[in-house]
């Protein structure tokens, strides 16, 4: 039997959330804000919010995979989902909540993880890695946020 995996990360970010969230709505933007192990993104269809589907490869645990993400926002303006389309059971969800003139935003991912002894060592290091994946696309966010402030 196969168990979800689930990893996460959140972090305040330095604007205000409706500007947060259109940085995380527009695929090509936000590729900007993905870390090494992730490479090779590609819009495929839309480019904004609900309806587009980016593909993109990470390198995670020794392999490499490809996924293939369809993209809807069941709370506009606050959640954004990701959907991997072939299979892997990945489902990331970007939600963005109002601090005041910040955004808290928390991108957590579940997946289908493996079985019998690989599940178990999956279990315990997949959540820690994905979460310092994680903290670092939450800081280019960030840094990309600042930028706009100054500019």
């Amino acid at each position: 039997m196969a168990h979800i995996v689930v990893a996460s990360a959140e972090r305040t970010i330095d604007a205000p959330a409706d500007e947060v969230y259109q940085y995380l709505a527009d695929m090509q933007l936000h590729s900007r804000f993905l870390p090494p192990p992730f490479y090779d993104f590609q819009v495929e269809q839309g480019g904004v919010g609900t309806g587009s589907v980016v593909r993109f490869k990470i390198n995670f645990a020794g392999g490499v995979r490809e996924l293939r993400m369809q993209v809807t926002e069941p709370e506009p303006g606050r959640t954004l989902v990701q959907t991997d389309t072939n299979g892997s059971g990945l489902v990331t969800t970007f939600t963005v909540t109002p601090q005041g003139e910040q955004a808290l935003v928390n991108i957590t991912s579940r997946f289908d993880g493996e079985t019998g002894v690989a599940g178990f060592v999956e279990r315990i290091i997949a959540p820690r890695r994905v979460h310092r994946i994680y903290a670092k696309e939450l800081a280019r966010l960030d840094a990309h946020a600042r930028e706009q402030r100054v500019g």
